[in-house]
């Protein structure tokens, strides 16, 4: 069986401002000293199990050109570029038609464009599990094994034992007392979005769960490669509700499992990340740049052009960029989409 892709690229990674920005986001920026970009990393590590012409990337239409140039191996028609932003359900639903359509019942491999990876042996064997286990019809989840009580991540409740598990219960974020005792119990694994089905199982729950997002696109699908598609996409998209295939069809279906995983995950979902990714020095301070610390512990300071010194500090984030400098406290990451609609008024340019 056919084992195609698809990665959304279509999110503007607001809480990783003032690198990431609406025009150029953190999935086409690269966080590592091999320059390679996040979307770009995601492209190759598919490349065993997964031929370029059946790798799809679903994005906005305004980063189109930022994956063209990023991406040049992939055939243009495999760019779907929405209209607007509407959750991962609708891009999922549309992939999943227009799949149908060119390949009958593939399994489809699903992926966002921005996570880091830092075992990819290890990646690949959990996804040919996945692969495998998608083929016999079930809705295939990739469970990261938890190694801190992260309230920035859903989690996953599985049945006991090893190898494949049943998912019976999906928790969104969870408060940090509540998040300590998930990880204790040993019976919780993180969501890592990344997921695997037949092409017909993922209709057929969208069909069932989904079935107003259903009617709406598949005849939009079924245009795919004719004239009409582009007019009907722009026709039918901005009416869609904005709905994640977590809370529209996950959290409902019956047929779900997880393939537990340990292959150094991480979603890059903010600027914590970087003490995740990067080398700390003795006092726990990453840093990029030319920055001088003194008496100062668990900082995280980003910088490029200018001298950045930091004094008496400690678990604060510094990212400074030739227009914008943020300063915040690390347990303030999660929030910098506050910062962002309080600047929005005034300092649209920034963003």
């Amino acid at each position: 069986m056919k084992t195609t892709a698809l990665i959304m690229a279509g999110g503007r990674g607001e809480r990783f401002w003032p690198v990431s920005r609406e025009r150029r986001p953190k999935q086409f920026l690269s966080l590592t000293e091999d320059g390679e970009t996040l979307i770009q990393k995601t492209v190759r590590r598919l490349l065993p199990l997964v031929s370029p012409e059946d790798i799809y990337i679903a994005t906005n239409a305004a980063y189109l050109g930022l994956i063209a140039a990023q991406l040049p191996e992939l055939p243009p028609e495999n760019i779907l570029t929405e209209p607007c932003a509407r959750n991962t359900a609708p891009c999922i639903c549309l992939a999943a038609g227009i799949f149908r359509r060119k390949y009958g019942d593939a399994v489809m491999l699903v992926l966002p464009a921005d996570h880091l990876i830092r075992e990819e042996a290890c990646f690949l064997e959990s996804l040919r599990s996945a692969v495998q286990a998608a083929g016999t019809g079930k809705l295939v989840t990739l469970g990261i094994r938890p190694t801190y009580p992260e309230t920035g991540y859903g989690y996953l409740h599985c049945t006991p034992g090893e190898g494949l598990r049943d998912v019976t219960q999906f928790l969104e974020k969870p408060a940090s007392e509540t998040a300590e005792k998930l990880v204790e119990s040993g019976e919780w694994l993180w969501n890592s979005g990344m997921f695997a089905w037949r092409v017909s199982a993922i209709n057929a729950a969208l069909r069932r769960y989904q079935p107003l997002l259903y009617a709406q696109l598949m005849p939009v699908a079924g245009a795919w490669g004719t004239p009409e598609f582009s007019r009907k996409l722009a026709d039918i998209y901005p009416t869609l509700p904005d709905s994640s295939i977590d809370c529209g069809v996950m959290e409902q279906a019956e047929n779900i499992c997880a393939v537990p995983c340990r292959f150094g995950w991480d979603d890059v979902g903010s600027w914590r990340a970087i003490e995740r990714i990067g080398d700390a020095d003795r006092e726990g301070n990453c840093l990029r740049g030319d920055v001088v610390t003194v008496d100062s512990t668990g900082c995280t300071v980003s910088g490029r052009e200018k001298l950045i010194a930091v004094l008496g500090l400690q678990e604060v984030v510094i990212v400074d960029t030739p227009d914008a400098l943020l300063v915040c406290s690390k347990r303030s990451t999660q929030d910098i989409k506050k910062l962002l609609a309080a600047l929005r008024p005034q300092h649209c340019e920034v963003l």
